[in-house]
């Protein structure tokens, strides 16, 4: 790692100043920013850690809807989810391992918007509010292509508010040494139709099959997308899987997450 100064802030508007400083950057879990660090592929002069912010710790409901401090831990949503809403706790239960859980965060990982993290697909499928220091941004403005998001400089994530559906379900093909999704897929469904959004499989990272959305909220089964194909354009091809292969799994798992859901 290269040296830098550290700061660790108690409530958001301590932070959001210290962010302001030259080459500042926030730290949330550090379960992406660290690795990066030791290989020398970010050297911020400061790191601004959210962790001691108390404010940002909560699950709650509200309105309808699961209400999910930035700062809070995946295993905390994993436990006080469950009864809520547990498509979204069972997504946590199941990022990484322990030490991932424990450390990582909502915010963390909405903020980094990595092409294979799960929550992505959780606020996108849900139509969620990401909710930050100065503003709030609906879930499908929110993402903006691979590790791109609408956050501007020095913004941080303080809360996540998902509306809670009648029938949810995630489902994670995973790949087995980093249980990263090569391919996820999270299925909701409101009164007013269903969402479904990809994780792991496009270059452009989490986004929505509004072909299956249309087809499910006609007939919410999964032979409603029996007839339907993905296009494997611009799907990730690498040493885990072909373009071709997640298109396939798109569409397999969608039908999986269906039924599962109903």
């Amino acid at each position: 790692m290269y040296n830098f100064d550290f700061e660790r802030p108690s409530t958001v508007d301590e932070a959001v100043k210290a962010l302001q400083a030259e080459d500042a950057q926030a730290l949330g879990g550090g379960q992406t920013l660290i690795p990066t660090l030791k290989q020398r592929l970010a050297a911020p002069a400061k790191l601004v850690s959210l962790a001691g912010i108390a404010a940002m710790r909560f699950v709650k409901t509200e309105g309808g809807k699961l209400c999910v401090g930035g700062g809070t831990p995946h295993a905390v949503v994993a436990d006080e989810a469950a009864k809520s809403f547990p498509a979204l706790a069972k997504l946590a239960a199941n990022i990484g391992d322990p030490a991932v859980r424990n450390k990582g965060t909502v915010g963390g990982s909405l903020a980094n918007n990595d092409p294979s993290a799960c929550y992505p697909s959780a606020a996108l499928a849900c139509g969620a509010t990401i909710v930050t220091n100065s503003r709030e941004i609906t879930a499908d403005d929110f993402f903006q292509g691979m590790f791109e998001t609408a956050l501007e400089e020095g913004e941080i994530i303080t809360e996540v508010r998902f509306p809670i559906p009648q029938a949810a379900n995630y489902q994670k093909f995973e790949q087995p040494a980093s249980r990263f999704a090569l391919t996820g897929i999270f299925v909701a469904k409101y009164p007013d139709g269903v969402r479904v959004a990809v994780t792991g499989a496009s270059g452009d990272g989490v986004f929505r099959w509004t072909e299956a959305e249309k087809a499910l909220s006609a007939n919410f089964s999964a032979d409603a997308i029996a007839g339907l194909s993905v296009d494997p354009d611009g799907m990730i091809e690498d040493l885990h899987g072909s373009a071709a292969y997640r298109a396939h799994l798109v569409k397999v798992l969608t039908g999986r997450a269906v039924t599962a859901a109903r």
